[in-house]
Parts: C-alpha cells; structure tokens; sequence
C-alpha cells in the first residue's frame, strides 16, 4: 500500500492532508515534546540546590550539545534503517532518562544525564522531518510541517506548566515520572506507524562511520544558516526566563512557555500555507523581524503587560519560522538524502540554542541583576537582524528554491499510482 494515501485522502473539496496517520504522527510528536519540556523550567532551581548554580548554563547547552553531535548519525539511519525507528529511538531515551533524575543526585550525575537526554532530540525530530516529507505534496509542505508543529508546539506550551504545577504541588520526582510516561506513550503510538522509505536494511554499527560527505548535507546551507542566527534567542529564553520571571513576580516559571505557545499555535492555525503560497523566504524575513521585535520588548519590559506582550511576539515568529525552514530545506534536499538534510538543518537548531544556553549563562554569572539578562536579548536580537540581512539579500537575489507546484489533479492522479 502507499503511504502517501495514509495521509492524503480525497474529499469532495479535493485531496485532504489529514487522515488518522497523520493524526497519530501529531499526538505522539505533542507527547514527545511534552516530555522533555516539562522539566525545563524546574531544572535551574534544582540543580542550585546540588550545588550546582555555576553550571545553570550547561542544563541546555549539554542538552543540545549531544543533540547537536548526533544529528549527522540520525539522518544516515534515517535514510538507512528507516524513518520509524529513528523516532521510536529518539522517544525511548526520553522515557529512560525521565526514569533516571530521582536517582542522580550529584551536580556531575545531572548534567551526564542531560548530556545523554540530549539525544533524544537528536533523532525524533529528523525522523519525523523526513517522514512527513516523504509522504505530503511539495507544495502543501509549508501546510504539513505548519500542523505537524501545532502538537509540538502545544507539547512544548503545556509541557512547562505541567512541570512547574508537578514540581510545586507534589515534588520533583513526580514531574520526572510523568516525562517519563509522556514518552511511552509517544513510544506506543509510533509502533503503529508505517515505514515510508522504500529501500530498508537492518541497523549495523558500521553505519556509525560517517564519510565527509555525511556529515553536512551542502543543499541544506540556507536554511542552515538562518537557523542558527535565530536560534540563539532559544537558548537565552531557555536559560534566563525563570530568572526574569521571578523578578517580575510571575510565580509559575513555565507560563511564559505556555503563552508564546498559544500565540505560535494560532499563528500556524492561520497562515500555515502562507509559504506554500508567498515562498519561504519572504515568510521567513518578515517571521525574523518579529523575533528581533520581541527581544527588544522584552529588554524594555518591566512590567507583566510588556512581559506577556513580548511573549507573543516571540511565539508569533517562531509560529511562522518553525515549519518554514524546514518546508524550505525538504524543498532544498535530494530525495535520497532528506534525513541528512534534516539532520543539518536541526544541527543549526542545536548549535543555536547551545550558544545561546553557554552565552547567558556566562553572563548571569558575570553581571549581576537585569542588565545580564538585557546584555543577552540584545545580542539575541542582533543575530537576528543578522538573519533578516541575509534572507533580504537571497530574497533580492533569487536564491530561494519554490516549492514543486503540484495541483489537485496531479495528487489524485499520484494517489492512483498513475505517473
């Protein structure tokens, strides 16, 4: 059976992307998601309370890290070994680590276990990537990725609430083991999935051995470097947020995760086709500038209006950013090689984010008060502007790839295996 017709189904009003499959692909991309963020918000304070407050930094940056590293390894088994079991890979670790926090209790044992929670991230999300490539239309990508990232996305909003409400009202031990069910469940969900690349072979140490060529995929360069410029700002909001939060008086520490969400969510909701339409860098320039937008509303907050206010913008960039680039890097990618592509455009992801977590970490611990935590957006909203320089001259330039046009009547022709 092809996959494809698991997720394009023909309607009256023309062939629909959302059939029970991909359903399934959302709800255990929002409980995956949901998982590991669930703990960020508590982890700060929980690892000062080790003794451990000059490694704040380190609980993203170690994270992302090990994410980082093991993106070029996921996206050759992606296109190796197969999409599932890269995702359900991915997952597992989470549920391991999940079970594992109430026993590490020494500063060094935390941040190993970070160290290795970190390839989780590593994987899920190129599998995931290169699935939904594989079996959605080139030009309703946009559309797909823009959905797909509406249950992320709400994993990633109610996942910190979640944690904070845990941690406060029962203990620290009960958030961990909630993660940890988030992701069996995800787990669960993902042994029902179809495999969607053709050519399969059983996983073998010696696909470990990366040549050059595997490491970086070239097409993926663009959206690459976007990324990382952009990214940057994550990995302050990671780090310095709780902080910021409390010196406002904000006492749930994962609210501010929970409303830029919501305001990612409604984005997606409403333009999720806007690059299928528009092309993905115009999207992409216009999402920029209002991320750089909120890093300065939040260095000018100092009250919880502008505080929520900030928070919406920032959700609003990252609602149009999120399933753009990587619309705009499947539309780059060779067929053969899209798990490699996806794995270097989430290798920005990481590094981003990583830079981010280690830069305001190193200055809440060398400036004291909130001109550290300023000093970091403002750099966070340089990058940015940097972002929207470079996206401006491709735009001038024509260097983006459109999206394949394909019309209705070519999809259900596609359907009915027709050439």
């Amino acid at each position: 059976m092809d996959v494809r017709s698991l997720f394009i189904r023909r309607s009256p009003s023309g062939p629909s992307l959302y059939t029970l499959s991909f359903w399934l692909l959302s709800v255990s991309n929002f409980l995956f998601s949901a998982s590991f963020s669930m703990m960020i918000p508590e982890l700060p304070a929980y690892l000062e309370k080790m003794g451990g407050r000059e490694y704040v930094g380190l609980i993203i940056a170690l994270f992302t890290l090990t994410a980082g590293v093991s993106r070029p390894f996921s996206g050759k088994i992606t296109d190796t070994v197969g999409r599932v079991p890269v995702m359900a890979f991915g997952s597992i670790v989470c549920f391991v680590c999940g079970l594992l926090y109430p026993y590490l209790l020494t500063v060094w044992g935390f941040l190993t276990l970070r160290l290795i929670h970190g390839f989780s991230t590593g994987t899920k999300p190129t599998a995931t990537s290169a699935y939904v490539a594989d079996v959605v239309p080139a030009n309703r990508r946009g559309e797909a990725m823009g959905m797909l990232g509406l249950f992320t996305a709400m994993g990633m909003s109610l996942g910190p609430a979640i944690g904070s409400w845990l941690a406060t009202d029962f203990s620290m031990n009960v958030m961990f083991w909630t993660s940890s069910a988030f992701a069996l469940m995800s787990i669960g969900i993902l042994l029902r999935m179809p495999e969607t690349l053709a050519t399969t072979q059983p996983f073998r140490f010696g696909l470990l051995r990366l040549k050059k060529d595997e490491i970086f995929d070239k097409s993926a360069i663009p959206p690459f470097l976007v990324l990382l410029l952009q990214s940057f700002s994550s990995g302050v909001i990671l780090t310095v947020i709780s902080t910021f939060s409390a010196s406002l008086g904000v006492t749930n520490k994962g609210l501010f995760f929970t409303v830029y969400t919501v305001a990612s969510l409604a984005i997606r909701l409403v333009f999720s086709r806007t690059s299928d339409r528009y092309g993905r860098i115009p999207v992409l320039f216009i999402s920029t500038i209002v991320l750089a937008f909120s890093m300065v509303l939040l260095i000018l907050t100092d009250s919880t209006f502008l505080f929520w206010t900030a928070a919406v913008f920032y959700g609003m960039s990252w609602g149009m950013n999120s399933p753009t680039v990587t619309a705009w890097t499947a539309d780059l990618s060779d067929e053969k090689t899209r798990g490699r592509a996806m794995a270097t455009m989430y290798i920005a992801l990481e590094a981003g984010i990583g830079l981010g977590a280690l830069g305001a970490g190193w200055v809440l611990n060398h400036f004291a008060g909130e001109a550290g935590i300023d000093a970091s957006f403002a750099v966070s909203g340089i990058l940015a502007l940097v972002a929207v320089v470079y996206l401006g001259w491709l735009w001038r330039k024509g260097l983006q790839q459109q999206p394949h046009q394909i019309n209705e009547a070519d999809e259900v022709a596609l359907l009915d295996g027709e050439p």
